[in-house]
């Protein structure tokens, strides 16, 4: 076991416990939340296993393997003693295991992906003299889908007719009191950002990892204010301007639409590409996307 070792275990504990937990650190995390990211671990690997149709009973998870045997019997006993003797090295093999059900291909591509921390406090949106609408941010957090027109890769499929479906987590962090924004994007990379609201405005910013890519997105919700102390009314829809640098490398700007999704069960944190006849599109969406030329403004 090597400091390099026990630095990139470090970001993995810190990334699982803030991908479960939204904590910032693995040393804020008690023996309980351990045992409870176990568990979903586990379970993302039993529903891995019937989505590929795999018919061996998965390797699963001690349920004390990651409290008992990383933090425990590595990460604090270093960090108690600053010394790696008798700190053997964790198994490559369940390390895969456990960041593939991340979307990576293997523990050497996570570690790569993740050679910086992310700083939020690099995104920053203020608009003086006007107080953040926080009844409106409290009403943003959850799980959403973002749909949009980007332009392909390959110039040459420029009109082949097909909508990106991207997945987006709003949640309020427990430190800061702000609220974040974490977003799919292709090739398992992923956008963190802030979002902020004032009067009937919305305002995200994100940031890519791994990418020379930043996301502006700006929304109006008229009324919204009047809507909100309707006891039974519920956001589900939100209509974005948005700019960013498209798949081949081009500034753009898009039409994008959120929606929002109710059953968390059924969430799917991967960014996918649908043809604009797919039934898996809902209709809406379809109808204000389908025209390319209204739904995305190429800079040139």
């Amino acid at each position: 076991m090597k400091k390099e070792d026990i630095s990139h275990l470090e970001k993995l504990m810190d990334y699982l416990a803030s991908h479960f937990l939204k904590k910032v650190s693995w040393k804020d995390v008690s023996k309980t939340e351990w045992l409870a990211v176990a568990e979903e671990l586990n379970k993302l690997w039993m529903r891995r296993g019937k989505q590929q149709k795999i018919r061996q009973r998965p390797e699963l998870l001690g349920t004390n393997y990651l409290y008992e045997h990383l933090v425990l019997g590595k990460l604090r006993k270093y960090a108690e003693k600053n010394s790696l003797t008798g700190i053997g090295k964790p198994n490559l093999g369940k390390l895969n295991n456990i960041v593939q059900l991340l979307g990576y291909e293997h523990y050497i591509e996570f570690i790569n992906s993740h050679t910086e921390a992310f700083g939020f406090n690099d995104l920053k949106i203020s608009i003086p003299k006007a107080v953040e609408n926080t009844k409106l941010l409290d009403e943003l957090v959850g799980y959403w889908y973002s749909y949009n027109r980007n332009l392909p890769d390959d110039p040459g499929k420029m009109h082949e007719e097909r909508i990106w479906r991207s997945a987006l987590e709003i949640y309020k962090a427990a430190s800061s009191g702000e609220y974040l924004v974490e977003r799919s994007g292709g090739d398992n990379h992923k956008y963190y950002g802030k979002v902020t609201a004032y009067a009937d405005y919305v305002f995200i910013i994100m940031n890519s990892n791994t990418f020379i890519r930043q996301r502006h997105f700006i929304s109006r919700l008229k009324d919204i204010n009047e809507k909100l102390k309707q006891p039974h009314y519920k956001l589900n829809e939100l209509h974005f301007i948005s700019t960013c640098i498209s798949f081949n490398q081009e500034p753009i700007a898009l039409f994008e639409i959120f929606q929002k999704v109710r059953n968390g069960k059924n969430f799917l944190a991967d960014s996918i590409s649908f043809p604009v006849e797919s039934n898996e599109l809902p209709a809406n969406v379809t109808a204000y996307l389908k025209d390319t030329g209204e739904n995305r403004i190429n800079y040139r």
